[in-house]
C-alpha cells in the first residue's frame, strides 16, 4: 500500500498571529510526532506545486480571490472575519495548501498513489464561495473535488467530513449537485460553529438527498461516532457509488480540543479511518484523499493523525 503524505515547511509561513487556534505548532507538533514514532519514514513525501487560479476560480469567485491575494498584500490582519486572520504570506500559502490537494488528486487517481493525506494548511470547509469563514481561506476539498471530475472524469463523487464542525462551505458548493454526495457528522449546530448542519439539511433541486448531515450533542464518544459510522455513513457512501473519495479530516473532536465538546480518543479516529480504509479498498482499489481541517490540542492532533495514518497504511 503506498500512502503519499504531503508536507512543505512553507505552511508554516501563513501567520495567524499570537495566540490563534489554528497556528503553525500544529503541524509542527503532529510532524514531531511522526518523526518520534518513526511513521513517517512508512510514507512517500510527494513534491507539490502551487495550484493554478484556474482551479481556485473553478470554487471561488474571481473578486474574492482577488481581495485575498491584496488583502496579504496591504499588510491587514483578518480576511472578512477576525477568526480569519492572515499574513502577507497567508495567499501565497492558500494557492500551496490547494495545489497538494490538486496533486494528491492526480497522484490518486492514476494510479501512482493508492491514498494520501495532505497535512496542511489553512483549511478550507468553512470558506464560501465569495468569502472567508472560520480559519477557511479557499475550499481545498470543493477545488480537489472538481479537479477530480473536470481532470480525471470522476462520475460521482463522495466527500466525508468529520471535523467536529460543519462543513458549510463544501455543503453550500456542492448541495445543488446530483454528482457529489457530501456527508458531514458534527457537533450539533444549536451548540457550535458555524450555527449550519441540521439534519434536515439534504440538498436542494437536483442535489435533494445527495447531502447528509450527521449533528451530534456534545459529549458523544468513540460509541456513537462507531453507531453513526455503521448505521448512516457507510451504507450512505455505499449506496451513492462513487468512483472518487475524499475526506475532510479534522480531530478537533478529540476529548481535549479547546473549540468543541466531544470526546473521541485516537482510537475513535482509527476506527473511522478503518472503515473508509475498507470501503476504498472494497470499491475503489484502495484510492482516496484525506486533507486536514480542524483540530486545535497540539497532543491530540497529533495522536489523532497518527491513528489515523497507522490505519490507512494497512
Amino acid at each position: 500500500m503506498t500512502v503519499g503524505l504531503y508536507y512543505d515547511k512553507r505552511f508554516l509561513d501563513h501567520d495567524t498571529g499570537q495566540g490563534h487556534p489554528e497556528r503553525p505548532d500544529r503541524l509542527r507538533a503532529v510532524t514531531k510526532h511522526l518523526r518520534d514514532i518513526e511513521r513517517r519514514d512508512r510514507l512517500e513525501h510527494p513534491t507539490f506545486k502551487p495550484a493554478p487560479r484556474m482551479a481556485i476560480e473553478r470554487v471561488h469567485k474571481p473578486a474574492y480571490i482577488d481581495r485575498l491575494e491584496q488583502a496579504c498584500k496591504d499588510g491587514k490582519p483578518f480576511i472578512d472575519v477576525p477568526d480569519s486572520a492572515i499574513g502577507e504570506e497567508s495567499a501565497t500559502i492558500a494557492y500551496l495548501m490547494a495545489g497538494a490537494a490538486l496533486d494528491a488528486v492526480d497522484q490518486v487517481a492514476t494510479g501512482k498513489l493508492d491514498r494520501a493525506f495532505v497535512l496542511g494548511r489553512p483549511p478550507g470547509h468553512h470558506a464560501e464561495r465569495d468569502r472567508s469563514m472560520g480559519f477557511c481561506l479557499f475550499s481545498n476539498i470543493a477545488i480537489a473535488a472538481e479537479h477530480w471530475i473536470a481532470q480525471h472524469k470522476a462520475k460521482r463523487v463522495a466527500i466525508f467530513d468529520f471535523d467536529v464542525h460543519h462543513g458549510n462551505g463544501t455543503q453550500h458548493h456542492f448541495e445543488e449537485r446530483a454528482d457529489v454526495l457530501f456527508i458531514s457528522i458534527h457537533q450539533h449546530p444549536a451548540t457550535c460553529y458555524p450555527g449550519t448542519g441540521y439534519a434536515e439539511e439534504t440538498g436542494k433541486g437536483k442535489g435533494k438527498g445527495t447531502t447528509l448531515n450527521v449533528p451530534l450533542m456534545p459529549g458523544g464518544g468513540d460509541d456513537l461516532y462507531a453507531e453513526v459510522m455503521d448505521d448512516q455513513v457507510m451504507p450512505a457512501i455505499k449506496a451513492f457509488k462513487p468512483d472518487a473519495l475524499l475526506i475532510s479530516a479534522g480531530f478537533d473532536a478529540a476529548s481535549d480540543d479547546p473549540l468543541a465538546q466531544m470526546d473521541v480518543s485516537a482510537e475513535g479516529f482509527a476506527m473511522i479511518a478503518k472503515h473508509l480504509r475498507d470501503y476504498a479498498d472494497d470499491a475503489l482499489d484502495g484510492r482516496c484523499v484525506t486533507l486536514l481541517e480542524g483540530g486545535y490540542d497540539l497532543t491530540a492532533l497529533s495522536e489523532g493523525i497518527a491513528a489515523y495514518l497507522k490505519a490507512m497504511l494497512v
